[in-house]
């Protein structure tokens, strides 16, 4: 890496440590500018907007440009599903998000694992260690919230009115 690039990367490091008050997701500037776009946005388009930041972070390469918007945009789809939180944060998005559907739990889960990478860039943003831990805790619960129950299979299947008869030879 050249030396003018290490200089930029060290510049939006410092810029980024500098917008982040707290661990959850929508405690950095990044992620409240997200919430501002989406109240700004029309409310049939913000799932397209959530679904691109998600596709974005999957597909990159070195540094995440939108990590902080893809943990945004996954505490949203999170809080939609069976034991998530709701986003009660003054810096998440004021208005109402669209019922999203089930394939962008798999595609929020997806770029969380991307962020939580150690190439990514939000992962190194923590200067304590402390606070480091808990937003990987943070990370890990919305994954784990994320991700879908496993299908159940029957057991075994009778049908109605027939009984089984085992015999002994």
């Amino acid at each position: 890496m050249s030396a003018a690039n290490t200089m930029i990367l060290a510049q939006l490091h410092e810029e980024i440590n500098v917008g982040t008050w707290d661990t959850g997701p929508f405690d950095n500037d990044t992620a409240a500018d997200f919430a501002n776009a989406l109240d700004d946005t029309k409310p049939e388009e913000r799932e397209a907007l959530i679904r691109g930041i998600l596709a974005r972070t999957v597909d990159a390469v070195g540094w995440l440009s939108e990590g902080e918007e893809a943990v945004a945009a996954a505490a949203l789809i999170a809080a939609q599903c069976p034991g998530g939180d709701p986003i009660d944060s003054p810096y998440g998005p004021e208005e109402p998000m669209p019922a999203f559907p089930d394939d962008l739990r798999t595609l929020a889960d997806e770029a969380l694992a991307r962020v939580m990478s150690e190439e990514a860039g939000p992962a190194s943003n923590w200067v304590d260690p402390e606070d480091w831990k808990q937003w990987r805790a943070n990370l890990n619960r919305l994954r784990t919230v994320l991700a879908p129950p496993p299908p159940s299979i029957p057991l075994f299947d009778i049908e109605q009115g027939q009984s089984v008869t085992h015999h002994r030879t």
